[in-house]
């Protein structure tokens, strides 16, 4: 039986850690599983998921959807993303591929960081993280987005590109670039910069050793 335990459910951003071996493995809170029509998220306050509004359009998630504990997507995160004006203010966002279906969301998963995709939403960097379930059979072994199947990828881009589209207005959303893991790492450690000069953390850098 573990020692270590919290008596009360934490917050999922607050609460949980960043992962085994951040900013290469990571926890992933997950939100959205590929068989969701409604967009749910994290409740700030609570910790609870909240349902944000159903999916106007017939578009699912081709993927694991959610977020990184204790990162925020501030200044450090937007200086990675020049073409943003500012950081979205929200945990940093990551997708994860697993050959087996995953149909619970609420559930916490080691990730392997494989790249990005940088995304730019009404002038917000607004990017998201890529990455493999640590322990997958098919996909486990692969280190950078390079290597997944480019119609993954293309799948990946073309649902956030589209996720918030409404007939007849300005689309605000556009995808920028890719990246592979060199780079996603970088933004991962800038997210997690940002969490701990706004929740407190006097030197991060013990995060990384």
């Amino acid at each position: 039986m573990s020692k270590t335990f919290s008596m009360w459910r934490p917050h999922p951003w607050h609460g949980l850690e960043i992962g085994p071996e951040p900013p290469r493995i990571v926890n992933a809170f997950i939100e959205l599983t590929p068989f969701d029509l409604v967009k749910y998220e994290i409740d700030k306050n609570s910790g609870y998921l909240r349902a944000d509004r159903p999916q106007r359009t017939s578009s699912q998630p081709p993927a694991l959807y959610g977020f990184i504990p204790q990162t925020l997507c501030a200044e450090n995160f937007r200086k990675l993303s020049p073409h943003a004006k500012r950081g979205d203010g929200d945990p940093l966002d990551i997708c994860v591929l697993c050959e087996r279906p995953i149909t619970k969301a609420e559930i916490i998963l080691h990730a392997k960081v494989v790249g990005g995709i940088q995304m730019i939403d009404d002038d917000e960097a607004d990017d998201k993280i890529v990455a493999v379930l640590e322990t997958d059979f098919v996909y486990g072994h692969m280190e950078n987005l390079s290597e997944l199947p480019p119609v993954l990828v293309e799948r990946l881009e073309h649902y956030f590109s589209t996720y918030k589209l409404v007939p007849g207005q300005k689309q605000r959303i556009y995808i920028h670039d890719r990246y592979n893991q060199e780079y996603a790492l970088r933004v991962i450690e800038a997210a997690i910069l940002d969490y701990h000069e706004i929740f407190g953390l006097k030197d991060p850098s013990i995060l990384f050793k």
